[in-house]
């Protein structure tokens, strides 16, 4: 008896079953690539990171720096900026983190190219062109929202410290403003990345402006709540600070989606169309006629019938 062999995907409409290696190849391939992608990810983090070990003491001066300039920093010794250290293994992983935070920030072109990197393959070939100047607008956005945070970590320090009642000393472990400050500069940064993929998802044509607009009002305030849960401090300051560039980036990706979609030809702009209502399919941008049945069918003479030519 002859093997039957599973038909090759797109033969007579087969396709392999799910656990055939057919099948498995383009999951395994997609699973290499992120495999791939995430080590060169990784690699670029951890390099940064050595670079942060070996320059510690700049680096830590600039991070302490919005807490140092504090009055309350001074209060343990009188005209020095102290933080406290509880733990024997506090001090290792004091230099750690700071390595850590310099890492996440100096490797940001590498690992954000390689997420994109990753996305752009299932991307059409004329949605690609875009992703060279997106990846480019990326990275700057990102450092833009950490130096935000940067420098707004010092007046959300202030309003925290300053409910601190009278007649006590206000000391926080290096731990709790390491954490504080690195929350901090992720949120400010991953949040200054919504709005360009606002866009990018505009110009792939899977998020009309249309749709922006109608819900408006409630993206704003979504924004803004998202601002006081993100945030790491409950003060108003620190919110306000990220919720307005936040709107602000908002408007000018709005802006850009307005001003892409009035360039498109006409015909080509759909999403005013609703769910249920068929779009032009024509070639000139006009519905395709409908093509009725022939409802009088004549009968055709095809000759004669006799099967000898010779009769």
């Amino acid at each position: 008896m002859a093997l039957l062999k599973w038909p090759k995907p797109g033969r007579n409409g087969a396709t392999p079953p799910a656990d055939s290696a057919e099948g498995r190849m383009p999951l395994m391939d997609h699973l290499r690539e992120l495999r791939n992608r995430l080590v060169i990810a990784l690699l670029g983090l951890l390099a940064g990171i050595v670079v942060g070990f070996i320059f510690f003491d700049p680096i830590w001066r600039f991070v302490s720096e919005p807490y140092c300039g504090l009055p309350q920093a001074q209060e343990l010794r009188a005209g020095e900026c102290t933080m406290l250290i509880l733990g024997v293994f506090d001090s290792f992983f004091v230099n750690l983190k700071v390595a850590a935070m310099f890492g996440l920030v100096a490797s940001s072109p590498i690992w954000l190219w390689q997420i994109w990197g990753f996305v752009t393959p299932g991307l059409y070939r004329n949605e690609k062109r875009y992703s060279i100047g997106f990846i480019f607008m990326a990275v700057p956005l990102f450092l833009a929202g950490a130096g935000l945070a940067y420098f707004v970590m010092d007046k959300g320090l202030s309003i925290l410290l300053g409910f601190a009642p009278p007649g006590t000393l206000v000391g926080i472990t290096i731990d709790e403003y390491l954490s504080y400050a690195l929350v901090m500069l992720i949120i400010f940064g991953i949040s200054f990345e919504l709005p360009l993929l606002m866009v990018f998802l505009n110009f792939i044509g899977v998020l009309p402006r249309a749709v922006v607009a109608k819900h408006r009002r409630m993206v704003i305030f979504i924004m803004f709540l998202f601002a006081g849960i993100a945030t790491p401090s409950t003060d108003p300051f620190s919110m306000i600070a990220l919720a307005v560039p936040m709107v602000v980036l908002f408007a000018l990706a709005e802006g850009v989606m307005y001003l892409r979609e009035r360039r498109l030809p006409k015909g080509e702009d759909f999403s005013h169309l609703d769910d249920d209502e068929a779009s032009p399919l024509g070639d000139d941008g006009n519905p395709i006629e409908d093509v009725s049945p022939v409802d009088d069918l004549t009968p055709i003479d095809s000759g004669t019938t006799d099967p000898d030519p010779r009769k």
